[in-house]
């Protein structure tokens, strides 16, 4: 996909453009099968900071803030990763976007993108997601990664430990794709908080390593 760019600055958590057109080279999808993984570029605002918003304010729901670190294989943190998310609203659905068309489409108008910031950081802003009508999986939150001029790959769905629908068949189905994907959540003040690390690569096929 072509988009207007120039170059990127990556600092304080901040990509920039400088100005006059871009062009932004999509990286190759890796860890296949994956169906979506080409979403993560419909749509990718120009300027990302390492906080985003899934939900928008005032969306119906119980706010949540799901944060964490994006690590390497090394366990140190790794800046300028875009971590791209989605989710079903608290009904258990995906509400319609904008994009009529694409992959995107079918991600729903709960989405968002942040940039890992210096120290690993990235937050999004959001409600905790209801489970889906047919009651067939946990709530959760999907999550994918972007290494810049390397590949993208989606990660273990954010999960919650408390749900009941998460049943030991279903826990034994993670594949600790980019670390942990089931979060213990916590309730404070009307709000929900949640850590989601990523360890990028960790059990990805194809995964050669940036």
């Amino acid at each position: 996909m072509m988009r207007t760019a120039r170059s990127w600055l990556i600092g304080a958590g901040i990509v920039a453009l400088t100005t006059g057109v871009w062009l932004h080279a999509q990286e190759p999808i890796v860890g296949r099968p994956c169906e979506g993984c080409d979403a993560v570029f419909e749509g990718l605002p120009a300027s990302l900071t390492s906080t985003a918003r899934l939900a928008p304010a005032g969306e119906p729901g119980t706010p949540m803030t799901l944060s964490g670190r994006v690590l390497g294989a090394d366990g140190r943190p790794r800046a300028g990763v875009v971590v791209y998310a989605y989710q079903t609203n608290t009904a258990g659905v995906y509400p319609p976007s904008s994009l009529r068309t694409g992959a995107a489409a079918r991600h729903g108008a709960l989405r968002g993108w942040a940039l890992s910031g210096p120290d690993g950081r990235y937050t999004f802003e959001t409600i905790r997601p209801g489970t889906y009508p047919t009651r067939d999986a946990p709530a959760h939150i999907h999550m994918h990664v972007i290494e810049r001029g390397c590949a993208t790959y989606y990660i273990d769905d954010v999960m919650f430990d408390d749900d009941p629908l998460l049943t030991p068949e279903v826990r034994r189905t993670q594949t600790m794709r980019g670390g942990a994907g089931i979060v213990s959540a916590t309730r404070a003040n009307g709000r929900w908080m949640a850590t989601r690390d990523i360890v990028l690569g960790r059990n990805i096929p194809g995964h050669a390593g940036c």
